[in-house]
């Protein structure tokens, strides 16, 4: 009897997943988390075979939520199935831990090939994102400027450019409003830009929002 748990911030994204893992896996138990938060208590709370969540949720950063998973359960697979697109996502999301990645807009079939491939121990890429690994894992590899973020600064410069106050962003991620104005300074820096305008114009061009 496998144990699954569902993490995503819309109910009828988490039914759905509910409703193919039930019928494609025998007596699957099933739980579902709404919110970051609730998806660690659960983790904390009992064993799972598989968790499956957004890179996207109410609260703390998926990727934050990714990385402190891996810390306290690192053999516990997750899969990442969400609306954000992979050719600036999916990279960053398997180099954090994940087990795989996959767009909402699949095909039934490749979540559960995807999901079954996982739960006997490998990881579930698309050929596509297998050359993308190829050259993000070599030495050499040098891509977009923000490729180079860290994945901290990557939430923040998504934050920044979808309009969120240093504020908002301190009090989302529980930081310091002077921690978040660094990491700001840090990220036009790296991404060699001035004014948060210029960020969301780059963030547009580059599919990060």
């Amino acid at each position: 009897m496998k144990r699954f748990l569902i993490a995503d911030e819309f109910p009828l994204i988490r039914l759905a997943l509910k409703y193919i893992l039930q019928n494609a896996f025998m007596n699957a138990v099933v739980d579902e988390a709404q919110d970051a938060e609730a998806l660690l208590q659960k983790v904390r709370d009992a064993k799972w075979d598989l968790v499956i969540t957004d890179i996207s949720m109410t609260g703390r950063s998926g990727f934050d939520v990714l990385q402190q998973l891996k810390q306290s359960h690192p053999s516990l697979p997750v899969l990442i199935i969400t609306a954000h697109p992979e050719e600036t996502f999916a990279v960053r999301a398997i180099k954090a831990g994940a087990a795989g990645y996959l767009k909402k807009d699949l095909a039934i079939d490749e979540i559960t090939t995807a999901i079954a491939r996982i739960l006997s121990g490998k990881k579930y890429i698309s050929f596509s994102l297998a050359e993308k690994l190829v050259f993000a894992l070599s030495k050499d590899f040098s891509n977009d400027p923000h490729d180079n973020l860290s994945d901290r600064e990557f939430e923040i410069a998504r934050m920044v450019a979808g309009g969120m106050t240093l504020k908002g962003i301190a009090e989302k991620l529980c930081l310091g409003h002077t921690t978040v104005s660094t990491y700001r300074t840090r990220i036009m820096e790296k991404l060699h830009l001035s004014t948060n305008t210029q960020l969301t114009l780059y963030a547009i061009a580059h599919k990060i929002i």
